[in-house]
């Protein structure tokens, strides 16, 4: 009894004494700040990163450069691409036009899409959600890599797989297709009648006021947009070219930190879409799938998330409704990170 005693004040020391350090006793944004700037002093994160507890901002801010040539820093306004964060607005239009009555999710894609193959004659539009159609993912193609610098419109993406095998029958597993996110572009483009970028600005992004979101062209002029980069044999390298015509609705868009909050706080305070369709929306289907989400519990917790990457950009995107949490992790450079950061700002967020 008395070792057990001596075992108890050797643990309240070492926790006071823990609890006690300058790191620990510092506030949750400046610990926050620290763990980001060990990545970027590491050359393993430049970009943005918010965090915010119900209508608190616990941190916002830049880190690194937006565009090194000119050493122009990142700061909260800066705008990068957000990869396949982007199937998240192609599911929330998609389930937009089934609540105006434009489409059920039960429906099958050749209804809408009459060029679809015969081996897709099986698959709905639920099935290009989930990605559960069996659709192969034509970015992982060796046909992929030599186009990326062209021009094609979804229909010429899409001819990449066109004649190949399903991966498996329609329902059957999970598998990962930017091509079925693909196939839903057009599909929007077809029942509504209006291009991709036309749908979402008028029935996202300008209703939410996100001003500083879109569909991305290389070719158009995007005030504070940052530059892509590569962290190779010890330095920095500008990323190799993609045209933004390839990812279209599975990964095209662009964004900011304090625009993506504002359509967290939209999305999940049911401000976009019915409870019955965000109820759709935020239940997984196979390998904690849902629609452009994926949905976990960590801890007791609920997470709803979605990384992204692409040519010199990563991006995570989570909400934890159980702590009202919202955590936002955009980079300008090809890493792993961001999904790294975003755990740990969650354990800081927590204390």
């Amino acid at each position: 009894m008395q070792q057990q005693k001596q075992w108890w004040k050797l643990v309240i020391f070492v926790v006071t004494v823990t609890c006690l350090s300058p790191l620990a006793m510092a506030e949750p944004a400046d610990r926050m700040d620290k763990m980001i700037e060990s990545y970027v002093k590491d050359h393993e994160f430049i970009g943005t990163v918010l965090v915010a507890k119900g209508d608190k901002v616990l941190l916002d801010k830049g880190y690194g450069s937006a565009n090194i040539e000119w050493n122009i820093p990142n700061t909260p306004q800066t705008k990068f691409r957000i990869a396949s964060l982007t199937k998240q607005f192609t599911a929330a239009s998609v389930l937009i036009l089934e609540e105006r009555g434009k489409l059920k999710l039960g429906d099958k894609i050749s209804a809408y899409l009459p060029d679809t193959p015969p081996a897709w004659r099986d698959i709905t539009i639920f099935h290009l959600l989930t990605h559960s159609s069996g659709i192969p993912n034509f970015s992982n193609l060796d046909t992929f890599p030599p186009i990326i610098t062209l021009a094609k419109k979804p229909n010429e993406v899409i001819d990449l797989v066109r004649a190949l095998p399903l991966d498996f029958a329609p329902g059957e597993k999970f598998n990962y297709s930017n091509t079925g996110y693909i196939v839903l572009g057009a599909l929007i483009e077809k029942v509504s009648g209006k291009s991709y970028e036309s749908f979402l600005q008028e029935n996202i992004f300008t209703p939410l006021a996100m001003n500083d979101s879109g569909y991305d062209s290389s070719s158009q002029v995007l005030t504070r947009r940052a530059a892509g980069y590569t962290f190779e044999d010890g330095h920095f390298a500008n990323a190799d070219y993609m045209d933004m015509g390839i990812p279209f609705s599975a990964g095209g868009l662009y964004s900011t930190c304090d625009d993506l909050l504002r359509w967290e706080k939209a999305l999940y305070g049911g401000k976009l879409l019915s409870a019955e369709s965000l109820k759709k929306m935020t239940t997984p289907y196979k390998d904690d799938y849902a629609f452009g989400l994926v949905i976990k519990t960590y801890a007791g917790s609920r997470e709803f998330s979605h990384n992204g990457g692409i040519n010199g950009f990563s991006t995570s995107l989570a909400y934890r409704p159980d702590d009202d949490l919202y955590i936002v992790v955009l980079s300008n450079m090809e890493t792993h990170t961001p999904d790294a950061i975003a755990g740990r700002l969650v354990i800081e967020a927590s204390h």
